[in-house]
This record gives C-alpha cells, structure tokens and sequence, in this order.
C-alpha cells in the first residue's frame, strides 16, 4: 500500500492512494480492507483531511471503497491500458473526507 502525502503548497490537508494490491490468492479475507483503514489511520496522524483514489471503473475494488465511505468524484473513460486486452480501461476517481482530531482525547470534526 502506498500513501502518497507530498502535495502542492496549495494541497497540505491532502493525501492519495497510490497503490494498494492484494494477491489474488489472499482476496475475499478482510485484507484490503484492515490496509484501507490502517492508510486512513496514518492519513489522520498527518493532519491530512482528505483522501483520494482511483480505481478501474466495474472493479470489485470500487465497492469495497463505497464500503469505506469513499464517494465518486467522476469517470474517466480510456483512462489505462489493461494488460490482459488490448483495450484501455476507464477510471474511477474517488475521494473520502476524514475527520480529524486536535488532540487525541477531543471528539473528531469533520473537515470543511
């Protein structure tokens, strides 16, 4: 799994999903999931209030993000090329707000 948290001076309470791969053998086990809530753990403990991805439009990776509350932002039609075909995938873009804490003991606020 991949958090990527270096962004634009004009994006500091941002962070994106680059990479989060499971093995085809070990799917269907909670795993994706368990790494999904970890990343957004280590999102929260760097001030970062938004998270974004994107994932193959149709894939079972996009409802297991609905699952976690990520919303779609939009399509991209021909976005990758798959490697198995030889077509181009659309993409999803998805984005979840998370609520952040001040101080560990104080309740979460919902970023603006």
């Amino acid at each position: 799994m991949q958090l990527v948290t270096g962004m634009p001076p004009n994006q500091p309470h941002r962070a994106e999903v680059s990479k989060l791969l499971v093995h085809p053998n070990f799917r269907r086990q909670g795993i994706a999931r368990t790494l999904m809530l970890e990343l957004e753990r280590q999102a929260g403990h760097r001030a970062r209030s938004l998270i974004t991805l994107d994932t193959v439009t149709g894939d079972k990776a996009e409802s297991l993000y609905r699952s976690l509350g990520y919303e779609t932002a939009g399509v991209i039609p021909g976005y990758s090329r798959n490697p198995f075909r030889t077509r181009f995938d659309s993409t999803t873009i998805m984005y979840k707000t998370l609520a952040l804490r001040s101080r560990v003991d104080d309740p979460p606020v919902t970023a603006r």
